[in-house]
């Protein structure tokens, strides 16, 4: 399984940028989508995830402001980003826990995607 993110960029405060991740390989179902972020500086923090129930986790700092979505049948996520402040600044990660094909076997995998900058200005 591998994920593919983009989307990132460069944005003044107060913009907008929305993220996509789309996963690929022999899946058979994928359970949780979400994103986390790393700021310079700092540790690796969970953004908003998904489960395949459609419930949603947001952090705090992101609420009100960032919509976590999905396409099931495109195996995609997304992060609509809202209202940007230099704070968000940081490398984006998507992240799913899959059950998928490995050669001959049924493995559940929990798999991270490369990272995508978004970059904040004041």
């Amino acid at each position: 399984v591998q994920l593919q993110a983009s989307g990132g960029g460069l944005v003044q405060a107060g913009g907008s940028l929305r993220l996509s991740c789309v996963a690929s390989g022999r899946i058979i179902r994928i359970d949780d989508m979400g994103w986390y972020r790393q700021a310079p500086g700092k540790g690796r923090e969970l953004v908003a995830d998904m489960n395949s129930g459609g419930s949603t986790n947001y952090a705090d700092s992101v609420k009100g402001r960032f919509t976590i979505s999905r396409d099931v049948a495109k195996n995609t996520v997304y992060l609509q980003m809202r209202s940007l402040k230099p704070e968000d600044t940081a490398v984006y990660q998507c992240n799913a826990n899959a059950l998928a094909w490995e050669e001959d076997s049924m493995v559940a995998l929990r798999k991270d995607g490369q990272g995508t900058l978004v970059t904040v200005s004041s």
